[in-house]
């Protein structure tokens, strides 16, 4: 069969060898290679190497491109290390896609990191300062790692994450109305929300298995996006802010923490209307927290939507101490356990899913400042996609008496 062997190819066309690429420091090297198909050149896979060195170098200074490189800030710009490594990101023909791809298939294939049905898909976005204008996905908006207004690019990831480990399954940058003609009315502006329901989508597409997606009050507070995931066949359990309103009769509660202060306590000996369930913590200690079901409006614990106070103290529900969640997830032996399709679950699950994304949420901004996630000085929007697939690749984090390790 023609093609078969060399004496089949046609007059004029020699076989190669790949030419061996210089291997990359130490266990990296070994990983390194499983990419090697999807990079076409020596160059290419060189590149490849030498940024994932140099993002997993201690961090002296932030990891630019001089950084990675070993060369000096500014005055060593011009130094070809350098160049190589701006050609690779931005220049070079790769696909990231393939590239994070092959890394999710590592993922799910290793025993020690594949996705498994107690593990929860957490949806986090993440802004970074950025100056001027002409950088995609670049504009004045709400930085929430700073708590401010300004001028930044923002970013929106999907987590796989259970009690021992997490790293990031997807991530797309947000891009401000004014890059679009029409603004926000153009066919293709996409919301924070709208891009966080499709990468919970696009992650269970791609096998990974989770009890619930987890999110923050900016999402759980946002009844279109619930409703996305829920047409989507998702289970959910998301934060409220403890003052969101909602329509209710006159003497009834009217926001999350008016729920929660209706509840009957009477102390730790006679809880009432809570549950003691335990918290476990990144370092390993346990706490005595309590959890209730509680009624607002159309939400209650027999409802389409759940609404769960978790809290250290009833008596006080302290701010800092507080979680207020909304959940589809039916209730054990409730009456929409039978037709759901979700497993039923109880006051300590629900406590359980959602403690997981608030460890990971104060962990993952660390990881990330450690590897140089914000660090990238491109403008297009490939390089800052190759950028951000190529930090991915580094970050695999379990909790540690220290905080965090990357695996």
């Amino acid at each position: 069969m023609p093609g078969s062997n060399w004496l089949d190819l046609p007059l004029g066309c020699v076989m190669t060898r790949r030419v061996p690429c210089p291997a990359a420091p130490g266990p990296l090297e070994e990983y390194a290679a499983r990419f090697d198909d999807l990079f076409g050149r020596l160059a290419q896979r060189r590149g490849f190497r030498e940024y994932l060195a140099g993002l997993l170098a201690p961090r002296d200074r932030n990891k630019t491109l001089t950084a990675l490189a070993g060369a000096e800030p500014v005055t060593g710009a011009q130094h070809p290390a350098v160049q190589r490594l701006q050609f690779f990101l931005s220049e070079s023909r790769w696909d990231p896609e393939q590239v994070n791809a092959r890394r999710l298939e590592l993922l799910r294939a290793d025993p020690a990191t594949a996705p498994h049905d107690a593990g929860v898909l957490v949806i986090d976005d993440s802004g970074d300062r950025k100056d001027g204008t002409k950088t995609a996905h670049a504009g004045r908006q709400w930085l929430g790692r700073y708590g401010k207004t300004g001028n930044g690019v923002v970013t929106v990831t999907t987590l796989w994450a259970d009690e021992r480990i997490y790293y990031p399954v997807h991530a797309m940058p947000y891009t401000p109305a004014r890059h679009f003609a029409k603004g926000k009315n153009d066919p293709a502006f996409r919301t924070k929300l709208q891009i966080g329901a499709g990468l919970a989508a696009q992650a269970k597409a791609a096998g990974f298995t989770f009890r619930a997606v987890a999110a923050d009050s900016a999402y759980g507070d946002q009844d279109g996006f619930r409703g996305e995931l829920a047409d989507a066949g998702l289970p959910y359990v998301m934060a409220l802010k403890p003052r969101r309103g909602t329509w209710a009769y006159g003497p009834d509660a009217h926001t999350p923490v008016d729920a929660a202060r209706a509840l009957a306590w009477g102390g730790p000996d006679d809880p009432g209307d809570w549950q003691p369930v335990t918290r476990t913590f990144r370092d390993g200690h346990t706490q005595t927290w309590y959890a209730a079901g509680a009624e607002l409006g159309w939400w209650g614990p027999d409802g389409a939507r759940r609404l769960v106070a978790a809290t250290a103290d009833p008596g006080t529900l302290p701010e800092k101490a507080t979680w207020y969640l909304v959940t589809n997830l039916p209730r054990p032996g409730g009456p929409r356990e039978a037709a759901s399709p979700h497993p039923a679950a109880g006051l300590a699950e629900i406590v359980r899913i959602y403690g997981i994304r608030h460890w990971t949420g104060q962990s993952y901004k660390q990881v990330k400042d450690e590897l140089g996630w914000a660090d990238f000085q491109v403008r297009s929007d490939t390089a800052i996609r190759r950028h951000q697939v190529l930090v991915t690749k580094e970050c695999v984090s379990r909790p540690t008496d220290s905080g965090y390790a990357v695996i």
